[in-house]
């Protein structure tokens, strides 16, 4: 690392889902080949190996210790790992030490719930994966059904996949638009689903309350304060 270059830490936990990861990091691992003043790092509380909520295994570059002040913050997201997550007081006190002199906070999926356990949400506009959306209320924010929301300084991604949306949105930000659009052509991103395009209006999907309120209570089961906060608004 020179002096010059500015750092984007990509926060990792146990569980996580590597989409949330992996697609915005691919991108803005591309800027980092293309604007040498950046570089991209993968953090954690150790550099030891972690499950996913796949088969994959993921291990960190680097530790919380090693990156205590970078330039920009990535947090993914995933399901019952993620809201365990949010009482991991390790991870949390280094998103908000990380956070004071961060440019950029930002995350995917429900890592903005992270995000709010850290008490970086309060008073801001924020989205997150549609189930949980409305869980950010009890965090402090006010929740908005976008693929990804900016205010200020922190950027907050939908669902997963909306990751890459963020993240090429973020490289424009920081290097302009032809830029942004050349990592677009390098990543081959163009999506044409083979169903098409979502019809929010009409999902095919019955009552997931149900679901989300299991995976809630599951993953704040030893935080009972915290867990009847957020299902007060799921």
């Amino acid at each position: 690392m020179t002096d010059a270059q500015k750092t984007i830490a990509f926060v990792l936990y146990p569980g996580l889902t590597p989409l949330d990861l992996v697609g915005p990091l691919q991108v803005l691992s591309a800027l980092a080949q293309i604007d040498p003043g950046y570089r991209t790092v993968v953090v954690g509380a150790n550099r030891d190996e972690l499950a996913t909520d796949t088969p994959l295994r993921v291990a960190p570059s680097h530790t919380f210790d090693e990156v205590p002040a970078p330039f920009a913050v990535l947090v993914p997201g995933g399901t019952v790992p993620t809201l365990r997550a949010m009482a991991d007081e390790t991870l949390l006190a280094w998103l908000r030490s990380a956070a004071a002199t961060a440019e950029l906070v930002t995350s995917v999926c429900t890592g903005s719930l992270v995000l709010g356990a850290a008490g970086l949400l309060e008073g801001k506009r924020a989205t997150t994966h549609w189930m949980f959306r409305d869980v950010l209320t009890g965090l402090g924010a006010t929740p908005v059904a976008k693929r990804w929301v900016a205010d200020g300084k922190v950027i907050t991604a939908a669902g997963v996949s909306a990751g890459i949306d963020l993240a090429l949105h973020l490289v424009e930000r920081l290097a302009g638009r032809e830029v942004a659009t050349t990592v677009q052509f390098v990543i081959e991103y163009d999506p044409e689903p083979p169903q098409g395009a979502l019809d929010w209006d009409n999902p095919p999907y019955g009552d997931l309350k149900p679901l989300r309120e299991y995976t809630l209570r599951e993953g704040l089961a030893d935080h009972p304060e915290l867990l009847a906060k957020l299902l007060a608004h799921a």
